[in-house]
Order: C-alpha cells, then sequence, then structure tokens
C-alpha cells in the first residue's frame, strides 16, 4: 500500500512528503505535482533513489492520469495539497486558481470515488480522502471575536479563499452524497523551510538579507496565527490516522501576531545571526498600500484535534521563527535557484510598483 500526495513538490507538501518518508517504516509516497511557478522539484532531491518515492510531473485535473496512478498504485489515501494559494496572485488572475482548486478538486474527487468504490473489504474501510484546506475560508475577525472554530460559517473575501471554501464544500458533499470517506483540515499560516519567497516570511528574510524594502501593506497591523509546518504535518498525520470520517479539524499554532511584529522579529534575528555593516535590517521596512479585501485577522481554535485526537503543536512562534531564519542562511542556493525571471517580474509588479502608504 502507499499514499498519494498532491502537490508534493510544494512548501507544505514536500515538507510533509519529507517527514512522512523520515520513518523508515512509513508507506511508500506517489508525489503527483504539476509543478507550477511555486512546485519545486529540488525540494524532494534529498529522496533521489529513494525506492518509496515516486514523483510524477502532472496535473490533478487530468482525470486519465490519476485513473492510471491509482490503478496502479493502489494508495490507501489520497493527501491533496495541490493547490493555488497566494491571495495577491487570485486577485491579479481568479481563473487559475478556480481551474486548480475547484475543477481540480472535483475531477480528483471523482477519481477518488471510482476507485474506492471498487475496492473490496478491509481496502474499502482503510481509504481516505484527506482535504488540506485554510482558515482562510471562515473570512475576517474583529480583534475581540472569538477564534474560528470548525462551526463557523464560511464567509471568504478573496478569489483564493472562495476557491477553498468551494473544494471544502464539494468535499463535504461528495462524503454526505456519495459516502466517499473524507476528511478535512484547515490550517492556519504556515512557515518554515522551503517557503517559496512570496509569502511575507521568507520574503522579508530573501529581501532584508538583499538589502531591499520589505514591503508591509496598509498600517501592518494584521493578525493571523502562524504554524510551523513541521507541527503542520503532524496534525495531518494525527487526522489521517485517528479523524472521524466526514469531520472537519482546524489545525493552528496558537500564535497570534501581526504582520508588522512578524517584521520586525525576523529583522531582529537577522540582526543577531547575520549582521548588516549598513544597519538594523529593520531600516528596510517599507509601507504600501493595502491590498483590495485585506482580511484584518485570522485565529484558529484548535481545541477539537487536541480533545479528539491529542495533537498540540510542538514549536512556539520563537522557537519555530528561530527555525525558520536559520534554514535559509544556510540554504542560499536554493533561493537563489527559485529566484527566476518569472519570480522577480511577479515581486516588481506586486510591490515596487505600489503606492507609498499615505
Amino acid at each position: 500500500m502507499t499514499i498519494l500526495v498532491t502537490g508534493g513538490a510544494g512548501f507544505i507538501g514536500s515538507n510533509f512528503v519529507l517527514d512522512w518518508l523520515a520513518d523508515p517504516s512509513a508507506e511508500p509516497v506517489v508525489t503527483l505535482d504539476a509543478l507550477t511557478y511555486a512546485g519545486n522539484r529540488a525540494n524532494l532531491a534529498s529522496l533521489g533513489g529513494d525506492a518509496r518515492h515516486t514523483f510524477v510531473h502532472g496535473d490533478i485535473g487530468d482525470r486519465a492520469l490519476v485513473d492510471r496512478l491509482l490503478a496502479e498504485h493502489r494508495p490507501r489515501a489520497i493527501v491533496h495539497f495541490a493547490a493555488e494559494s497566494h491571495v495577491d496572485r487570485s486577485i491579479h488572475g481568479p481563473g487559475a486558481f478556480i481551474k486548480t482548486n475547484v475543477e481540480g478538486t472535483f475531477t480528483l474527487l471523482e477519481a477518488a470515488r471510482a476507485y474506492w468504490g471498487a475496492l473490496q473489504g478491509e481496502a474499502k474501510a482503510a481509504f481516505r480522502f484527506h482535504h488540506v484546506s485554510t482558515d482562510e475560508v471562515y473570512g475576517s475577525l474583529k480583534a475581540d471575536d472569538p477564534p474560528f472554530a470548525e462551526t463557523n460559517p464560511y464567509e471568504p473575501n478573496s478569489p483564493y479563499s472562495a476557491s477553498k471554501a468551494a473544494s471544502d464544500h464539494l468535499v463535504r458533499a461528495w462524503f454526505h452524497t456519495y459516502g466517499l470517506p473524507v476528511v478535512t483540515t484547515n490550517c492556519s499560516n504556515n512557515y518554515g523551510p522551503l517557503h517559496f519567497p512570496e509569502k511575507l516570511i521568507p520574503l522579508v528574510i530573501v529581501n532584508a538579507l538583499a538589502g531591499k524594502p520589505l514591503p508591509i501593506y496598509g498600517d501592518g497591523r494584521q493578525i493571523r496565527d502562524w504554524l510551523y509546518v513541521k507541527d503542520h504535518c503532524s496534525g495531518i498525520r494525527a487526522v489521517l490516522a485517528g479523524g472521524r470520517l466526514g469531520e472537519t479539524y482546524n489545525i493552528g499554532g496558537w500564535n497570534e501576531m501581526a504582520n508588522i511584529d512578524i517584521v520586525q522579529t525576523v529583522c531582529a534575528l537577522l540582526d543577531e545571526l547575520q549582521p548588516d555593516a549598513a544597519g538594523p535590517y529593520a531600516r528596510l521596512i517599507t509601507y504600501v498600500t493595502d491590498r483590495p479585501g485585506h482580511d484584518r485577522r485570522y485565529a484558529i481554535d484548535a481545541r477539537k484535534i487536541e480533545r479528539e485526537l491529542g495533537w498540540r503543536p510542538a514549536e512556539t512562534f520563537a522557537s519555530g521563527i528561530r527555525k525558520t531564519v536559520q534554514w535559509y542562511l544556510a540554504n542560499a542556493e536554493w533561493v537563489a535557484q527559485v529566484q527566476s525571471g518569472a519570480y522577480r517580474d511577479w515581486i516588481d509588479t506586486q510591490y515596487t510598483a505600489s503606492q507609498p502608504a499615505a
């Protein structure tokens, strides 16, 4: 038996695959990834020659390919990470998000339903479809609102979060209508190694080291809950192993912080670990016009997964962010490789062309 991991060359997916196969007794993994701009085969380079890992370059929307992989490898679980996931990109080009996150998830669900329906006995009872989603489907919180619970209504505010909300609803419907054995997890903001440098934390690290501006939207007081990626991976494993069918589990880090405080923390760590002769890195902070529909606050109530499955994050933000900065300092070659011309063009379009905030 194997597991099929979609989007396994992306940030969270590759961390999950590496974490899974770090256990010598773990089941083999088939990684399916379309290798869009944020998918990187180099993330999985350490698995070269490992017979337990098979990489397939392909799209979750390719039904014939997915059917073939399921028939050939007979996975006992699908862990579905594959998604377009950057809010800013979804504002500029929402079509790709609908295609991958909605249509792609639909195709994958239909392939899984046909495969599962043909299984027999223990193999059918053991099969799971694990859908990985985001806290952004719940919308935005006010300063004094309680954190998002699994029972919160969906109120997505960006094309990205709307497309993920749609995929969550499809997964729920395939459970209730067809009986497909699904579980869903909604996570808070991840950070850690192998994070493509368009998101806040890796962007700040990379720009600071290059002496470039550190762009902060609006007043920088937008609050997020931050989850170290390896903690997220352990949470997914816990839900895959023991989560109740048809249920949703929120996975959070219990770390609410404002964006400007995140940036100040990263700058202070860089001042300590790799000081710049030109002065403190915080001098590079630059406020830019806020993005449209920017949610003010996200926070995750992760008590359900702790109560039912005994999971809690192992890292504090202080320990996780230090590990993250150290990883980027030690992996300058990886950063250089992912900074393609297309990536630089995107950063220039999104940030350097922005007008300074009033």
